[in-house]
């Protein structure tokens, strides 16, 4: 029997639950003056203006605390480091909202830390109420997307020739200078795959943004909620997805390609 034909049954499924849908949506898109309608709206200009500086700042900010982390992880004997670095696999599985929920329970308007201020100081309420802004939506993102820039830093780092540390260090060199002659270089790589697939994540993320209940940002994943559940809007709704998609495919193009030359 040729091959061919066992390639058509998964083919099949495949277009009938993904390209089939999708093929709606651009279809939809294409409604006359619908592009020309979103394109020249405000709304539309501010959700792709915050949804890239948040995935951009978002982006940076797990490469300094994930590089940090995993240097301290790898490089730094504590009690516990291994339990610390399985930890990490386990923590991608989790959901995004958990861990908003868990900073909601923290710092919301009536968590911990208000709840320990208003305690201590009688006053009616905390200071703490950044979680509804931007900031606060910045925070969980980097909260939840660290550990997928860990990752490939760990392993890395795993295949790192310590020799050549030993060897720097023996030379006088300070950690400092170490970390950024020897470890850093070895490090690009992975740090540019991570960076890559957590960019693509931030532009597509939903849960953290709804969860925070950040009334004030507005995302191209929340304002495709909100065109099509709120205002029934389908026309625009499909127009927002197919930029996002067109966004999303692109940088994940490029996230391929950095992981083809990492080898991840």
């Amino acid at each position: 029997m040729p091959t061919t034909v066992w390639l058509l049954p998964p083919v099949a499924v495949l277009a009938l639950v993904f390209l089939y849908p999708l093929a709606l949506v651009v279809q939809e898109s294409l409604s006359p003056g619908a592009y020309s309608d979103v394109f020249g709206s405000q709304a539309f200009r501010d959700a792709l203006a915050t949804t890239v500086w948040l995935a951009v700042g978002a982006t940076v900010g797990c490469l300094v605390l994930g590089f940090v982390l995993a240097l301290i992880i790898a490089f730094v004997p504590f009690p516990g480091g291994k339990a610390v670095a399985k930890f990490i696999d386990v923590f991608l599985s989790f959901p995004s909202f958990l861990i908003t929920l868990a900073l909601l329970f923290v710092y919301g308007t009536v968590g911990m830390a208000n709840g320990l201020w208003t305690d201590v100081t009688g006053a009616a309420e905390g200071p703490f109420h950044f979680l509804t802004t931007p900031w606060g939506v910045l925070l969980a993102e980097i909260t939840y997307f660290t550990p997928f820039v860990m990752r490939p830093l760990l392993a890395a780092f795993s295949q790192l020739d310590t020799a050549q540390l030993e060897v720097a260090s023996s030379l006088g060199a300070r950690p400092a200078r170490i970390v950024r002659r020897v470890i850093l270089p070895e490090a690009l790589p992975a740090l540019a795959a991570g960076g890559s697939l957590v960019l693509v994540m931030c532009l597509n993320e939903f849960g953290i943004v709804l969860f925070t209940g950040a009334k004030g940002v507005t995302t191209l994943p929340m304002l495709v909620y909100g065109k099509a559940i709120l205002e029934s809007d389908y026309p625009a709704a499909c127009v927002v997805a197919v930029v996002n998609i067109a966004i999303s495919v692109g940088l994940y193009s490029l996230y391929r390609m950095v992981g083809r030359r990492v080898g991840a």
